[in-house]
C-alpha cells in the first residue's frame, strides 16, 4: 500500500522517492557533510493534525510508529515536508533490528514496542514549507530554513548535525561508527532536492574478514549461483550463518556452479545448517532461511556444501557484532586459510561511542 491522502494539501505531495547517493572511495572535498544514519528512510508529511511517513519505496510506515506521529505533529512546523532518518536507540548505539521488530501485522505488537523501544526521528532536508516546494532551492538554503524550522525541537525529533568542514567530517567518519552510524554523507552544496537520483555521495567503512562458504543459493535467472551463504565460527566452535555475498556478473555465476561442485553435498543431514527449515532451531543458532516478514513467500531453500572452503569478503560493519549488516562483498578465495580458523575472534570491532555526544 502506498502512502495515500485524500486530504493533504502541500506543495509537495506523496508519495515522494528520496534522494539517493552513490558510493565512493574517500570523503570529496567542499561539500556539505552529514553522518550515514543506519535507520529507515523516511519523507515525513504534516498537514496540520495529519502526519504520514513515506519510505524509500513509496510505501507507508506510518502505523508502525505511533509514538513518532504523535511527536512530530507536536514539534514539525503546522505544514512540512520533511527527509530524515527514523532509528531506535539502544545502550547509546543505534540498534538496527529492534527497527525491524517494528515492521509487524499485529498492531497491538507494534503499540507495545512503541512503549518499550521509542524511536527517534532525525532531519537532514526539508522538500517543502507551508505553500512553497522547496525542490529546487540550493541545499545550503534548505539546510538554513531546515535548521530555523526545528530550532527549538526536542527529542524524539532531531537535525541532524552537519559541517562544511572536511576535517570534521574526517573525524565523524573515524568516531561515530562506535555509535552505530554507518559513514558519511557528502553533499554538494548547490545541489537540488532530486528524486530517485544519485546525487549524493556515500563514504563507507570497509573491512575484510575470511569466511567459510557453506552452501549458495541459485539465482533467480536459472541454474547459477545467486548468493554464497557465509559462515564463521564462534567460541563454541559452532558454524554460525552471518551472511551473503551475491554481486557476481553472469559469467561469474556458471563458473562458480563448477567450481563449488565437488564440495555440493546430496542433502543437508550432516551438515552443520541441518536444522534450517525448523522454525525452533533458529532461536538457539543462526542459521539460513530465518523466518522473516521481509522475506514473505520468498524461496529460501539452498544447496549445502561441504563446509571446507574458505573466501575472503569486504563488509562494513557487523550488525550487533554477530552478522553482516549488508551484503558482503566477494574478493578472493584463501587455499591457505583453514575453515576452523574462520572465527568472530579476527573481526574488527570500532571504539564505542555515545549516541547522545551525536545528538546533543
Amino acid at each position: 500500500m502506498r502512502v495515500q491522502n485524500r486530504t493533504m494539501d502541500l506543495p509537495v505531495m506523496p508519495p515522494v522517492k528520496p534522494m539517493l547517493a552513490k558510493s565512493v572511495a574517500k570523503i570529496p572535498p567542499d561539500m556539505h557533510y552529514e553522518a550515514k544514519w543506519d535507520g529507515f528512510r523516511a519523507v515525513v508529511f504534516r498537514d496540520g493534525a495529519e502526519v504520514e511517513l513515506g519510505s524509500r519505496t513509496g510505501k507507508t510506515l506510518t502505523r508502525y510508529f505511533p509514538e513518532l506521529v504523535e511527536a512530530l505533529r507536536e514539534r514539525l512546523p503546522e505544514r512540512c515536508v520533511m527527509d530524515g532518518e527514523i532509528v531506535i536507540a539502544r545502550d547509546g548505539r543505534l540498534d538496527f533490528d529492534a527497527l525491524t521488530e517494528r515492521i509487524h501485522p499485529a498492531a497491538s505488537r507494534v503499540r507495545t514496542l512503541a512503549e518499550r523501544t521509542s524511536a527517534s526521528f532525525v532531519a537532514f532536508d526539508l522538500l517543502a514549507l507551508a505553500d512553497e516546494s522547496l525542490l529546487n532551492v540550493p541545499l545550503t538554503d534548505r539546510r538554513d530554513l531546515l535548521t530555523t524550522a526545528l530550532s527549538g525541537t526536542t527529542p524524539p525529533v532531531h537535525v541532524a548535525p552537519a559541517t562544511t568542514d572536511i576535517d570534521v567530517a574526517r573525524q565523524w567518519f573515524e568516531e561515530y561508527e562506535g555509535a552505530g552510524l554507518d559513514g558519511v554523507i557528502a553533499k554538494p552544496l548547490t545541489l537540488r532536492y532530486l528524486q530517485d537520483e544519485r546525487a549524493m555521495f556515500k563514504i563507507k567503512h570497509e573491512r575484510t574478514a575470511d569466511v567459510v562458504v557453506a552452501g549458495y543459493r541459485l539465482h533467480k535467472s536459472g541454474p547459477v549461483v545467486g548468493s554464497l551463504l557465509l559462515g564463521l565460527h564462534d567460541e563454541r566452535g559452532a558454524l554460525q550463518h552471518v551472511g551473503v555475498s551475491a554481486a557476481f556478473s553472469m559469467k561469474r555465476r556458471a563458473e562458480l556452479i563448477e567450481e563449488l561442485e565437488p564440495l555440493r553435498l546430496a542433502d543437508v543431514s550432516g551438515h552443520p545448517w541441518a536444522a534450517w527449515a525448523e522454525e525452533a532451531a533458529h532461536e538457539s543458532a543462526r542459521l539460513p532461511g530465518a523466518p522473516s516478514r521481509w522475506s514473505g513467500k520468498k524461496d529460501l531453500s539452498w544447496v549445502p556444501l561441504r563446509p571446507e572452503r574458505v573466501a575472503e569478503v569486504a563488509y562494513d560493519h557487523m550488525e550487533n557484532g554477530v552478522r553482516f549488516r549488508h551484503t558482503a562483498r566477494f574478493r578472493r578465495w584463501r587455499p591457505d586459510r583453514t575453515p576452523e580458523s574462520c572465527t568472530y575472534a579476527q573481526l574488527e570491532e570500532p571504539v564505542r561511542y555515545d549516541l547522545d555526544e551525536i545528538l546533543g
